[in-house]
């Protein structure tokens, strides 16, 4: 897939973040990488021969109380992953993509794994 349409895919994806939430993605740079680096395989905690869809770097809400100065916060998400783990079909890149934005913003939002699995399951995202 060009690179432009991944671009919108991921635009569209984070239109579709519930409206109570997506406020806060005007606070986060939200880029695409074509691939993960070793460095944010081990920042995400993942095995390097694992697949890396999306990853959020900065402080959580939940802690920047303790922290005045901090840099921005950032999600990033890759594109050959998904598009490999979606075998190329544009219509389940568009779920997978909105999935792993809202993802990475609840970590962004402090929510902890098990909670956003539970979110994830209540939108049929799992």
């Amino acid at each position: 897939m060009r690179r432009s349409a991944f671009h919108q895919i991921v635009a569209e994806g984070s239109a579709r973040v519930p409206v109570a939430f997506r406020g806060y993605l005007r606070e986060i740079a939200l880029v695409v990488e074509r691939e993960p680096t070793e460095a944010h395989k081990r920042s995400a905690g993942i095995a390097l021969d694992e697949e890396l869809f999306g990853l959020y770097e900065g402080t959580p809400r939940t802690e920047r109380a303790y922290l005045p100065h901090r840099l921005p916060d950032k999600i990033t998400i890759f594109q050959g992953p998904i598009e490999r783990a979606c075998g190329g079909d544009a219509n389940v890149i568009r779920e997978e993509v909105a999935r792993t934005v809202w993802h990475e913003l609840a970590h962004a939002l402090g929510i902890v794994e098990e909670r956003i699995g539970k979110l994830e399951a209540d939108r049929g995202w799992t």
